[in-house]
C-alpha cells in the first residue's frame, strides 16, 4: 500500500471518528432530541440543534471557499464534485423519503452509526433498515434509472 493510500485512510478515520465525536457530543445521536426539534407544532420544541445545524454551515461554507481556491486536493490528484445540478423526481423523492424517515426515527445515517456504540435495538432496526434501503437502491433503483 503507497504512503498516500495510507494518507487518505489514515484522514479518513480521523475525521468520521472526529464526526462522531461530533455528533455523540452535540446530541446528534438521541433520537428524543432530535424529534423535539423536529417538532415545532407541539410547543415543547427544542430548537438546541439548530445551532449544531448552524455551525456545521458555517463549517461547510468555510471549507468550500477553501476547496475553490485550492488547484486540487492535498490527498487525490482532483476534486470529484458531482457534475449534476438539476432538480428531478429521484431527487425530491429521496429527499423526502429521507426527512420522512429523520422525523420518524429520529435518526439520520451519521448519528445512527455513532449511535451503534449504545448497542441499542432502536438503532440496530434502524441501521439494518438503512442498509436495506441501500442494497434495494443499489439492485433495484439504480438499474432501472
Amino acid at each position: 500500500m503507497s504512503a498516500l493510500a495510507i494518507a487518505r485512510i489514515t484522514v479518513a478515520l480521523l475525521s468520521g471518528a472526529l464526526f462522531g465525536y461530533g455528533l455523540s457530543l452535540s446530541g446528534m445521536v438521541d433520537p428524543a432530541r432530535v424529534i423535539g426539534f423536529l417538532d415545532i407544532a407541539s410547543g415543547h420544541w427544542d430548537p438546541s440543534l439548530m445551532f449544531v445545524l448552524g455551525g456545521a454551515v458555517c463549517v461547510a461554507v468555510i471549507a468550500v471557499a477553501i476547496q475553490r481556491r485550492l488547484p486540487r486536493p492535498v490527498l487525490d490528484t482532483q476534486f470529484h464534485i458531482p457534475e449534476r445540478t438539476d432538480i428531478d423526481a429521484r431527487l425530491v423523492g429521496g429527499s423526502a423519503l429521507f426527512g420522512i424517515g429523520w422525523g420518524l426515527a429520529g435518526f439520520c445515517p451519521g448519528p445512527a452509526l455513532s449511535a451503534l456504540t449504545t448497542g441499542l435495538t432502536p438503532v440496530l432496526l434502524f441501521i439494518a433498515a438503512m442498509i436495506a434501503g441501500m442494497l434495494l437502491h443499489d439492485r433495484v433503483l439504480a438499474k432501472a434509472g
